[in-house]
Parts: C-alpha cells; structure tokens; sequence
C-alpha cells in the first residue's frame, strides 16, 4: 500500500525539498506525500532514532528521504544543515518549516523562559531556516517555503504562547514575500486547526490544564461547523500545492485549514453533518491516543 496523494507521481520529481519536525505527526505525514510525488525529501529534527524509522518507512514505500539531525532553534546548527543539504543534493527547492513546540498552561503561571522557549520554537526557528535556505541556495535559484501557522484568529487560550507564535509567523510570512519576490521565491503559510495527529497525544503530562485540554479535543467536534477534526492528510495535500509550480502566483498567503472552526461564534449551535467528506490519503497515520475514546465529555 502507498500514499494515496491526489496530485501526479511526479510532481516533485528530482527536486530537493526539506520538511523541519518531520519525525512525527503533520511532518511525517508530508514527507510521506512529498517523497511519493517524486521529491528527493530531507527530514530534519533533533531525534535521531525518530527520524531514522520516518526514513526506513519511506525508503520501504519506494520515496528517497535523507535524515539530518539539527536543532532548528540554533543558528549554527541551521547554518550547517543547511550547507550539508546543499553539499549532497546541489539545490533546494522547497522547504516545509513544521517544525514547533508548546505546552498548556494558564498566562498567569507561565514563565519567561517558557514563552520565550516557544516563540523561538515557533517562530524564530522558521526565520533562521527560510533565512538561510534563502541565503545559500534560493536568492539565486527561487524556490518555494511554507510556514506552518495555526488557526489562532480568536486566541488560544491556556496556549498564548504557541498562539502568539503562529500569528508572528504569518505576518513575517507577508514580509518574506515581498522581499524574496524579485529573486522568484515564493512564502506561504499554512493555518491548521485542530488536527487528528501524534501532536494531541503530547499533552499527557498530568496535570490540570492538560486534561482539560484533552477533553476539549474529543468534544470540539461538536462545535465545528464540519462536525469533525482535520488530518493530516488534509494538512499535507495543502502544503503540497503550495510547494507546486500550480501556486505560482500564490505568495504572502494564509491557508486555513480548520474546517470553518475560525469562522464561529458562540451563539451559533452547527446544525447535525450528515456527509462531512474526508480526505485519508495517508496509509500510515494512527489515531492518537486522545482521540480513541469517543465518549461525549
């Protein structure tokens, strides 16, 4: 069995593309499709022994797929990861900044280090990489990039911080595609609500904020106008466009994908979904673990 993507098998075909936080989750899910479509797909990540099963799966799918270890919040470490792409493959053609990280909490009990912590996950990571694969290789060649963002319009609350991320992401989006335009590069971002991936299963840590927040992962459904959560799939098939030459006068753009969840107001009760259609293209996604109880909370 292989990816069951809706484009042509050889979309990406001998192009170089890097997907940061590709070890699990929407990440993994997109060097599935990328690397089915024909792309040579570097993942990269700060765990090895997860990068290396992404990349056995693959390669056993019939894709081509390097794994490369690097911290995405360190300049150094961008900067050569960066450089040892390049060294191997000669150009990079895309890249697919997923990389991220947060952690429940209220305002009021959260710290410097820990906003701090994921405004660079979230936002400052993705700066120096699109920076970087800009500088070496793109000012000259073009190419595509595409933030992950998130649907935060109305805030997040008990995650502002990861929230506040993804808005700085989608406004330096804007900005790097007005500047990187002349040199043929386009930048987009990507706004996912919430998603049935591994991610949701991270929030196990016990405490109070976290269960809460795992209960409103299994009754939000209910709230959405679609009447279901996202996945991955349906994530991946949007970056993938957007990585494609059919977006080419597609740059500085905000792609929701969240099933109208950002469009709702609270006095408005989403009437029953009898055909609410899915998109499953990806043959190895797993439910998570929060999202296998499906008792009304």
């Amino acid at each position: 069995m292989s990816y069951a993507s809706i484009y042509r098998d050889d979309l990406f075909q001998d192009r170089s593309i890097i997907v940061t936080g590709g070890g699990s989750g929407i990440g993994r899910c997109t060097a599935h499709e990328l690397a089915s479509l024909g792309a040579h797909v570097t993942i990269v990540g700060r765990s090895l022994e997860t990068l290396r099963k992404v990349r056995a799966e693959i390669i056993e799918d019939g894709g081509q797929c390097d794994a490369e270890v690097a911290d995405v919040r360190d300049e150094d470490s961008v900067k050569n990861v960066i450089t040892k792409v390049l060294e191997s493959k000669g150009q990079i053609h895309g890249l697919f900044n997923n990389a991220g990280g947060q952690f429940v909490a209220p305002l009021s009990q959260t710290s410097k280090n820990g906003f701090v912590s994921v405004l660079t996950s979230g936002l400052v990571s993705g700066f120096l990489m699109s920076r970087e694969v800009y500088n070496q290789c793109m000012a000259k060649h073009g190419g595509s990039i595409v933030n992950m963002a998130a649907s935060i319009s109305n805030g997040l609350p008990n995650s502002a911080p990861m929230a506040a991320a993804r808005a700085g992401t989608i406004n330096l989006t804007k900005s790097m595609a007005i500047e990187w335009a002349p040199a043929g590069v386009r930048v987009n971002a990507i706004s996912p609500g919430i998603i049935e991936s591994s991610g949701l299963d991270s929030y196990d840590s016990g405490s109070e904020a976290e269960k809460e927040i795992q209960k409103t992962f299994r009754r939000v459904r209910k709230c959405l106008p679609v009447r279901r959560l996202g996945l991955e799939a349906e994530v991946s098939s949007a970056v993938s466009f957007l990585l494609s030459d059919a977006a080419a006068y597609i740059t500085g753009a905000n792609l929701k994908v969240d099933g109208a969840a950002g469009l709702g107001v609270r006095w408005y009760k989403p009437e029953e979904v009898e055909n609410s259609p899915v998109y499953s293209g990806f043959h190895r996604a797993v439910k998570p673990k929060v999202m296998r109880d499906e008792e009304a909370i």
